[in-house]
């Protein structure tokens, strides 16, 4: 963001503040980060990027995420919530099953593990 510097806050597109925040949140060093839609307004590479950095960090991290595919990617441990409780809590692969994202979510999904990345991926699936 150092091209922006002088530009001012309401000239910022809604990612570029995205990463204004994060950077800001990164610049005081916290032993924990808690962030809530950190990839909400970015493009795929700016999400990728962003959440590749956080992973990296070597700090606890909690973050909300609507991405199941990026929560997958990601995060070690993940905790579904449902009308604000937990339903679902681990690993990527021991949560994001068929049956629990047709039962929380209402979608039909196929889970697979990435050759790519060795995660899971979910492909979705309509009717």
């Amino acid at each position: 963001m150092r091209e922006r510097a002088g530009q001012l806050w309401q000239t910022l597109s809604g990612g570029e503040r995205q990463r204004v925040h994060i950077a800001r949140s990164l610049a005081q060093a916290p032993s924990e980060l808690l962030l809530d839609e950190p990839t909400n307004h970015l493009d795929i590479q700016h999400q990728l990027d962003i959440l590749s950095l956080i992973s990296k960090l070597g700090i606890t991290c909690i973050v909300a995420l609507h991405d199941l595919n990026l929560a997958a990617m990601f995060c070690d441990r993940l905790a579904v919530l449902q009308k604000g409780e937990v339903v679902a809590s681990g690993a990527p692969e021991e949560v994001l099953t068929e049956d629990m994202i047709g039962r929380v979510f209402g979608v039909r999904a196929h889970v697979q593990k990435s050759t790519v990345h060795g995660r899971h991926h979910i492909q979705y699936v309509m009717d």
